[in-house]
C-alpha cells in the first residue's frame, strides 16, 4: 500500500496596522468554511510568534486557523520601546476584525502565556468578539501573596537587560520563571545565574529590540478585571500544565481561576504542552489538541 502525504492545507497572509505598530497574521484554510459551531480559531502566543503554533494548527483541520506574529515580533518591525497588554489588545482586535471583514467572527482563541494576557485584556472590553477563549497560564503577579517580591524580580530581569544585554537578562529571566513556588524576600540575594549555563553569551551586542523584554514586566503587572471577566462565564477557560509545577505563569493562571470561582481547567503538559518540536521543545501535542477540541466543543 502505498502512504499519501495529508493535503497541504493553503496558507494566506497579511497585515494589518502600520509602521512599528504593523503585524502579520496567517490564515490557514478558508475562511469561508467557518461556522457557528466550528468558528475559525485564533492561536496565538506572546512574544511567542506564528512559528510556535504550526504542530498545534496541523491538529484543526476541521475548520481555518489563524495564527499571528505580536507586535515587534517575527515578520513585524523592530523597535525598542516597552509594548503594553493594552497595545496587544488592540492588534488581536484588529486581526479579529479583518476576520470578521471577511465573514469569519466572532472566533475561538486559545492563547498562550503573555498571549493569554493579552486575549484576556481585550475581552474584558469587546466580549462579543470570541465565541470561547481558553487563556493558558497567563502569567499574571497581581493576584499572588508573593506579588512585590515577584514583581520586584521581574524588575531586576529588566534592569539587567537594560545595562547588560540580552544573556544576563535571560539567564535571570529563565531561572525566575523555572522557580517553583512563592519568591521570598531573598530571592535577589542569590547570585546571579551565568548566560553559559543556558548557552548563552553574556557578551552585550547593544541592541534592545528583544520582543520578550519589551514586553516584561508589564505582562506580569497585568490587573484582571473580575468583574468583566466574569461576565463571560463557561465561554472563558483559564487553564494550566498538569507538568507545570508551581511555575509563576501556572501560579498566575490558577490566581484567576480562584478569584473566578473556578478550579483551573488542566492541559497535558507544561507550559509549552502544544509544542511539537517548535524552539526545540516537545511537549504532548497530540493530547494536547485533543484536550483542546474538547474544551472548545464543551
Amino acid at each position: 500500500m502505498t502512504e499519501t502525504s495529508p493535503p497541504t492545507v493553503p496558507v494566506r497572509t497579511a497585515t494589518v496596522g502600520e509602521g512599528a505598530a504593523a503585524v502579520t497574521y496567517d490564515v490557514h484554510g478558508d475562511l469561508g468554511t467557518a461556522t457557528p459551531e466550528r468558528p475559525a480559531l485564533f492561536l496565538l502566543g506572546s512574544p511567542m510568534d506564528a512559528s510556535g503554533f504550526a504542530t498545534l494548527a496541523s491538529h484543526f483541520t476541521d475548520r481555518p486557523v489563524v495564527t499571528y506574529d505580536p507586535r515587534g515580533a517575527a515578520r513585524n518591525p523592530t523597535d525598542t520601546a516597552p509594548i503594553t497588554a493594552d497595545e496587544h489588545a488592540s492588534d488581536i482586535a484588529a486581526v479579529i476584525a479583518a476576520l470578521a471583514e471577511q465573514g469569519a467572527g466572532p472566533v475561538d482563541v486559545f492563547a498562550s502565556s503573555g498571549g493569554a494576557v493579552n486575549i484576556l485584556r481585550l475581552v474584558e472590553t469587546h466580549p462579543d468578539v470570541v465565541r470561547r477563549v481558553v487563556a493558558h497560564e497567563p502569567p499574571t503577579a497581581m493576584l499572588l501573596p508573593d506579588r512585590d517580591h515577584l514583581l520586584a524580580a521581574c524588575a531586576d530581569v529588566k534592569a539587567t537587560y537594560e545595562t547588560s544585554g540580552q544573556g544576563p537578562a535571560m539567564a535571570k529571566f529563565i531561572a525566575l520563571v523555572m522557580h517553583s513556588g512563592e519568591v521570598t524576600d531573598d530571592y535577589l540575594d542569590r547570585p546571579a545565574p551565568d548566560p553559559a549555563q543556558f548557552g548563552m553569551s553574556a557578551d552585550d551586542d547593544g541592541t534592545r529590540t528583544d520582543p520578550l523584554m519589551r514586553n516584561f514586566p508589564g505582562c506580569n503587572r497585568y490587573q484582571p478585571d473580575l468583574d468583566a471577566l466574569a461576565v463571560l462565564g463557561d465561554r472563558l477557560v483559564v487553564a494550566g500544565g498538569a507538568g507545570s509545577h508551581d511555575e509563576m505563569a501556572v501560579r498566575g493562571g490558577r490566581s484567576i481561576a480562584e478569584a473566578l470561582g473556578r478550579e483551573l481547567t488542566v492541559f497535558p503538559g507544561d507550559h509549552g504542552g502544544f509544542l511539537g518540536g517548535e524552539y526545540g521543545q516537545t511537549g504532548e501535542p497530540d493530547a494536547f489538541a485533543a484536550r483542546l477540541h474538547a474544551v472548545l466543543d464543551a
